[in-house]
């Protein structure tokens, strides 16, 4: 594709249709957009100009602009994606949604909200937890990304396990499509099969077929109750075996997360806390949720008495809300630690069905020792959802993890599709793995979605260079 040029022209035009203040065209500002969650010296890329639009029409005006002057556009959420999917790797205009965070309408009767996508997760639910409603779509980011985003990612988290992800709780959206056009997909009913599911469709295209601006959000019945369990086991291994093995019991926990040892350790170190992981190699966190609290406590108990049948060495009881919160802030911080303590790195998010996750152990565990990395891993074992990260040990040379990092990567992925798995569950491809994505699907799957791209964005202006190459 040819693209054209964030002229001066182009930008007053810009100003014209937003206002100066929503126009961002200084370096100096343009800088924090550059970039998401992943590597900035690896694959950040200033954009030519950011905008910051407080409306569909605002939005829609912009798309039009591009789309004649064949400018590619890329649609920004919080930034805090883990796949480069943000990134403006084509330079041109971002649209950030940042200022589009209205609550349109609380639909109590119909169990629906309907919101501008620039809201930050966590504040739906701290804006309906008083009426005893919830909303289950919750990435461990939630206090800091938004809706928009967990809408292009079709983000999971560490409920998916009972609740399911983003998909399943999007009703209906208003889209900017990427000729401008403004168009209403789905609603609040409940089932609807009137023609294509286009609204499922724009779920999890990681905004290369347009910008969500307004989602309606379905809600359900917030849980009364809910028990953590912390489980030790001697190893990772012992303690992935024993994830399926829960699930065929017809126990359903809300979530089930994986830790190892090493990261354990170093959130624990990041956060200044403790949980007692002396003598142990391993640690599941389950947690339990319902509407009566002896019904609760019972599965928990069963699971509890499960995990030791197995092989646990012990299982504690988070029985509070403040050690049920410092238990979780040591998971939900994972990331963050490792970053800190190991700035070089590859963020993985493998995912396999249930039935293979304990047979991925052992092959991280060799492709950690082949290349001379580290391989902690964590992540949303309940699910098959592993975040195996690739590290680079402080004594190996740059230029050594150069080589060894795309090696390895291609044998994880390797063992990831001989067990039937993908190479992301929840983060997208985005920049970051798309020249893996054509190993993961046959060529008319991946010739079929290049065929909606172009019928969609014939001029392949909106998010270009993301998922796959058009040329």
């Amino acid at each position: 594709m040819k693209y054209g040029k964030v002229t001066g022209a182009v930008v007053e035009e810009l100003r014209g249709l937003l206002g100066a203040k929503n126009v961002i065209c200084d370096a100096e500002r343009m800088e924090a957009y550059s970039h998401d969650e992943t590597s900035a010296e690896e694959y950040g890329h200033m954009p030519d100009a950011v905008v910051t639009p407080t409306s569909t029409e605002q939005v829609a005006a912009v798309v039009k602009l591009a789309n004649r002057e064949r400018i590619p556009v890329t649609p920004r959420g919080a930034g805090s994606g883990l796949s480069g999917g943000a990134i403006p790797s084509l330079g041109g205009i971002i649209v950030s949604l940042e200022k589009m965070n209205r609550v349109v309408e609380i639909d109590y009767a119909n169990m629906t909200m309907t919101v501008e996508t620039g809201i930050v997760t966590n504040e739906i639910n701290n804006l309906i937890k008083e009426r005893g409603l919830f909303y289950a779509g919750y990435p461990m980011s939630l206090e800091t990304c938004f809706l928009g985003g967990n809408i292009a990612e079709n983000a999971g988290g560490g409920k998916a396990v009972k609740y399911g992800v983003t998909s399943r709780y999007v009703l209906g959206l208003e889209l900017v499509t990427p000729t401008g056009e403004v168009v209403w997909l789905g609603g609040k009913l409940s089932k609807d099969v009137t023609g294509y599911d286009l609204t499922h469709l724009i779920v999890g295209s990681e905004g290369t077929l347009g910008i969500v601006t307004t989602a309606i959000i379905r809600l359900i019945g917030l849980p009364k109750a809910k028990s953590d369990l912390l489980v030790l086991f001697r190893t990772p291994a012992e303690a992935i075996a024993c994830v399926p093995e829960i699930i065929a019991r017809g126990t359903i926990p809300v979530s089930m997360e994986f830790m190892d040892k090493l990261s354990v350790e170093t959130s624990c170190g990041y956060l200044n806390e403790s949980l007692p992981y002396e003598g142990c190699g391993a640690m599941l966190l389950i947690e339990m949720d319902g509407q009566d609290s002896g019904t609760v406590d019972a599965d928990a108990e069963r699971v509890g008495d499960l995990c030791m049948e197995k092989g646990a060495i012990e299982v504690y009881m988070a029985d509070n809300r403040t050690t049920q919160e410092r238990v979780w802030s040591v998971r939900r911080n994972i990331a963050e630690a490792f970053k800190v303590r190991c700035p070089v790195q590859s963020l993985e998010d493998i995912v396999v069905p249930t039935a293979s996750i304990p047979d991925i152990i052992p092959e991280l565990d060799r492709i950690a020792a082949k290349y001379g990395i580290s391989i902690p891993c964590y992540g949303h074992a309940g699910d098959g959802n592993l975040h195996a990260t690739l590290v680079k040990d402080p004594e190996m040379a740059m230029e050594a993890w150069k080589k060894s990092e795309p090696e390895a990567l291609e044998e994880l992925y390797a063992a990831v599709t001989k067990l039937g798995g993908k190479i992301s569950g929840e983060h997208g491809i985005g920049l970051k793995r798309k020249k893996y994505m054509a190993e993961f699907m046959s060529p008319v799957e991946l010739g079929l979605i290049k065929a909606i791209k172009m019928a969609w964005d014939p001029n392949g202006i909106m998010n270009p260079g993301k998922l796959f190459d058009l040329d």
